[in-house]
């Protein structure tokens, strides 16, 4: 499948025709300042939960594009008073089919507000199952043996997690969190747009390669092939 990085946690998979798009951060993000925002395309957008660097470019993306975008109840109803009335809820535990396959919302281990500090509802990933292949979204989480659940009903080519630490899991526990569901392809996100999160890149590298794991690390506002 292509992936193309947009920074922080934002990427864009094609899958079966469709451009998805997760958790857009990209006009605020210094690092993604050469994106052009206008020219993301989005068939639908998955937002994992509602802190300001995962949601803040949805309106304008969705606006643009017409995508649906889902997200759970709480992010639902937000979307909604905000305009955006192609929206779709789902919580963990829930399944919908699309015209591009299958998506399941897993549960993630974070907190969830939005910018105005109101209660943003429990953060998610979502495990997607299409004609081109399956992957793994974590969202922003710790580590959690919730994720050795995955394997039993989806078989995934690749996973994408969260690699900066501080606020999410760092490089050792994304290594674990791979083996648990049985990928050797990841994708790391959520690193260097912060101080706080800044991250040493070879140290990455080595930790995943160590492990017999492959570690993928793109150029913001590129595409490679997982």
């Amino acid at each position: 499948m292509k992936v193309t990085y947009y920074g922080h946690s934002c990427f864009s998979v094609y899958a079966n025709g469709k451009h998805i798009l997760f958790d857009p951060f990209i006009t605020p993000n210094e690092l993604a300042r050469d994106v052009d925002v206008d020219a993301i395309k989005a068939d639908y957008i998955f937002i994992s939960h509602a802190h300001y660097d995962h949601i803040l470019d949805v309106e304008r993306i969705a606006k643009n594009t017409g995508a649906k975008v889902l997200g759970n109840f709480e992010i639902y109803n937000w979307l909604l008073k905000n305009g955006i009335e192609n929206a779709h809820p789902i919580n963990p535990g829930g399944k919908y089919d699309f015209d591009f396959g299958t998506v399941k919302c897993v549960t993630a281990q974070h907190s969830s507000s939005f910018m105005d500090g109101s209660y943003g509802g429990i953060a998610s990933g979502f495990v997607l199952t299409t004609i081109d292949g399956n992957f793994y979204y974590s969202g922003d989480t710790a580590l959690t043996l919730d994720m050795q659940l995955i394997p039993k009903f989806t078989s995934l080519d690749f996973a994408v997690f969260p690699i900066g630490d501080g606020l999410t899991m760092g490089i050792e526990e994304a290594v674990e969190a791979s083996k648990l569901v049985g990928v050797t392809k990841i994708l790391g996100v959520h690193y260097d747009t912060f101080g706080f999160i800044v991250m040493d890149h070879q140290k990455a590298y080595d930790g995943f390669k160590n492990a017999g794991l492959e570690l993928y690390l793109p150029e913001i506002d590129s595409t490679i092939l997982l």
